[in-house]
């Protein structure tokens, strides 16, 4: 398929969007950008169109790299001790689920609170520190070694977080959450502020999409299993609460970040990274769910069908 022509087939919906305004440095992103790249695993190699070289912070989609890195570090039975796979009707910082039924595990790994504990579970280790950590397995992944951390959307973040504050401590004094609150956090910033491309996220969704194996390398990143769950939770909560709408509209994993980023895994297919920054209400893309909607129409990428 052409993907200037599905670019300017979805332009006009970032009309619909607005970039995040409560990240101060989110709010100065132009939003009048779309860019897609393609990871084709049968031809092994990959394509874009649009704004594929721009830079962009990675924000939540951070959380899926968190949870795999913890997965490889621990152990995926300690981690699925931590934190549950359901998925929520609510926003992204809701601790509902504790507060009402007194649970003591975040709904999932994606919701802020269960992001915030994945993040703790990373400790120190051979003189790196966990964001150190974060950084170099993210490069990793994304295969760029280019990938850095944007100091100034950091310290906006560091500013703002006050509700990612009250969750952290919300878990920490129900004994949820091990260790240092403040230390903690700043990992957290700092991982949701690193600078990726549309075609680190291809790269994300490819070792994905092949098992956990680098297709431009032929390395296994991470485990069968890791690969595994880490797709299910995307495809049931990688949209916020949009999940549930666009697991039938799209059908295929994907997780979105407020920096307008979507990484998807089309199983033995494609890794898709798409940036568009400008979000509709739920907080994804509005013009980037549009294009990987056409997409997943195009290719037939919906595993559903």
């Amino acid at each position: 398929m052409d993907l200037e022509d599905a670019i300017q087939s979805c332009w006009s919906r970032i009309d619909n969007g607005h970039v995040a305004t409560y990240i101060p440095a989110l709010a100065k992103v132009e939003p009048y950008q779309l860019g897609v790249s393609l990871y084709d695993l049968k031809q092994n190699n990959q394509t874009g169109a649009g704004s594929t070289k721009i830079r962009f912070a990675i924000e939540s989609i951070s959380k899926v790299i968190t949870l795999l890195y913890a997965i490889e570090q621990l152990g995926m039975t300690t981690v699925a001790g931590k934190v549950e796979t359901r998925q929520t009707g609510f926003a992204s910082d809701t601790i509902l689920n504790m507060e009402i039924t007194k649970e003591t595990k975040p709904l999932n790994p994606f919701v802020n609170s269960g992001a915030i504990l994945m993040t703790s579970l990373i400790k120190e280790q051979d003189q790196q520190s966990p964001f150190e950590q974060l950084l170099a397995f993210t490069r990793e992944l994304c295969n760029d070694n280019q990938i850095t951390l944007n100091e100034e959307i950091y310290h906006s973040e560091l500013r703002t977080g006050d509700m990612n504050r009250s969750l952290a401590y919300y878990l920490k004094a129900k004994e949820i959450l091990q260790g240092d609150v403040p230390a903690t956090l700043k990992t957290y910033f700092k991982q949701c502020s690193m600078m990726v491309t549309c075609e680190d996220l291809a790269n994300l969704g490819a070792a994905l999409a092949n098992d956990g194996v680098a297709p431009w390398s032929g390395q296994r990143l991470v485990s069968s299993a890791a690969a595994t769950y880490a797709k299910s939770v995307m495809m049931t909560t990688g949209l916020y609460n949009e999940s549930g709408t666009y697991s039938v509209k799209i059908g295929v994993p994907t997780k979105s970040g407020v920096g307008g980023g979507l990484v998807s895994a089309a199983p033995n297919r494609y890794g898709i990274g798409i940036f568009s920054p400008a979000l509709d209400q739920a907080g994804n893309s509005s013009a980037g769910l549009a294009l990987l909607e056409v997409l997943s129409r195009e290719l037939n990428l919906d595993i559903f069908k």
